[in-house]
């Protein structure tokens, strides 16, 4: 009876001696990893006074008397553990949303109707509180879900390609009046948060990545332009060459994608419509093409080149899609050259800060949340300045928090949201208990 008091006694005196500890430390997140810690060095240090020859009891009780004082240590654990804001991310984020009223104020669209005003104003509030929300919350929740993620995602495209009410340039969308309009584009945050958790785990096999991966795909091919299959795949193949696979796995998965997609390609040749076609021909050979697309890219090319170091203020030509697709266009023709070499400064400090964040991070599911958000983010980037520098065909691609629209901004909020959840719980990913 007695051996077993002095036993309750001294798990009593753990679980005190714990409770102060947590006690001083402020993030919930932190209290389990640092019990757990603990918990783990008093068993370790038990164990050693055991072989040295103490009975249990007296081991256990001066292991936790080794650990110093619970207040004391509990402070330490604190300044340890204590959550990171990542103010310079913040800063990004707020610069850039501020950015994304320019190409409105040079259009003349907030002197002339306030409804531009609104709904950008709206629409930076959603962006900033979506980033400032996902921030918040622990990532590693959403490691073990990826299955639901991912049928969330697949079930939403089936549900706009049959229920589908509006038809836009050809793409179908599910318009919800009064509420929203659901588009493709909103399923890559469920694809993106369902792949990381897919290349977390080891034994993922590569019938299983086909099926998973051409699936969505080939949804998303029949419910969208080329623009949203495009930024999955790029998503996709970014994760995936982080992912644990072996480098064979990796020869064979990307050798067999690239000859389905040169396949796809060619079976795609065929079915291409007049207009598709043009697109093309337009791209390769603009000053032989006529048509619509042709003339974009001759405008375009004409634009940028008037622009000049300073811009043209004064002037008020017509450039098209001037505040969605072609803002950049529109920026560097309205305000320079210089001006838009700043822009894409800042605009890549974003993306880099993505890659810095991911060297100082050993958490292999955040690794693959941070360079799917680097695939995401910096396809948008690149494609469309790439469409105005004439590298790339143009497509609706909206250019990160600059391009006028809702869902764009969300997007990439979406993403800063998950890096900063990631740097915010850094020093826990850190701890080998996590």
């Amino acid at each position: 009876m007695n051996c077993w008091r002095g036993e309750t006694d001294v798990a009593n005196k753990k679980f005190i001696f714990l409770k102060e500890v947590t006690e001083q430390i402020k993030s919930k997140e932190a209290k389990k990893v640092v019990a757990t810690e603990l918990g783990f060095h008093i068993q370790e240090a038990k164990n050693l006074l055991i072989e040295m020859g103490l009975p249990e009891a007296e081991a256990e009780e001066k292991a936790i008397e080794q650990m110093g004082s619970p207040s004391k240590l509990g402070k330490q654990m604190n300044r340890l553990h204590k959550p990171k804001v990542d103010w310079f991310m913040i800063i990004l984020l707020v610069t850039t949303l501020g950015l994304g009223f320019l190409p409105l104020a040079s259009l003349g669209y907030l002197e002339d109707t306030t409804h531009f005003a609104f709904t950008k104003s709206i629409t930076v509030l959603l962006g900033a509180s979506a980033a400032i929300g996902i921030m918040l919350i622990d990532f590693r929740k959403w490691k073990t879900r990826g299955w639901m993620f991912y049928t969330l995602g697949v079930l939403f495209l089936l549900i706009i390609k049959f229920l589908s009410n509006t038809m836009i340039n050809g793409v179908p969308l599910l318009r919800i009046p009064s509420i929203i309009t659901l588009e493709s584009s909103m399923v890559l945050p469920l694809f993106f948060l369902g792949w990381a958790s897919f290349f977390s785990n080891e034994r993922l096999k590569i019938w299983q990545f086909f099926i998973l991966f051409f699936i969505p795909l080939l949804l998303l091919l029949a419910v969208s332009n080329i623009t949203t299959p495009f930024m999955y795949t790029v998503m996709v193949m970014g994760m995936f060459w982080w992912s644990k696979f072996s480098r064979k796995k990796m020869m064979v998965i990307g050798g067999i994608t690239f000859c389905l997609f040169l396949i796809m390609a060619l079976v795609s040749l065929e079915r291409l419509k007049s207009y598709q076609l043009g697109r093309i021909l337009a791209f390769i050979t603009p000053e032989k093409s006529s048509g619509g697309a042709s003339y974009m890219i001759l405008r375009v090319n004409e634009l940028m080149s008037k622009a000049g170091w300073f811009g043209n203020h004064g002037n008020k030509e017509f450039i098209p899609s001037a505040h969605t697709d072609l803002v950049f266009v529109s920026l560097t023709y309205t305000y320079g050259w210089l001006f838009a070499i700043a822009l894409f400064v800042i605009l890549t400090l974003i993306m880099v800060r993505f890659i810095v964040i991911s060297n100082k991070i050993h958490d292999s599911y955040a690794k693959l949340l941070l360079f799917g958000a680097v695939g995401l983010y910096g396809v948008q980037l690149v494609c469309n300045v790439g469409m105005a520098l004439g590298v790339f065909p143009q497509t609706s691609i909206s250019l990160p928090f600059i391009s006028y629209g809702l869902m764009p901004v969300l997007l990439n909020s979406f993403l800063i949201g998950i890096v900063m959840s990631i740097y915010r719980r850094k020093e826990l990913l850190s701890n080998r208990f996590v």
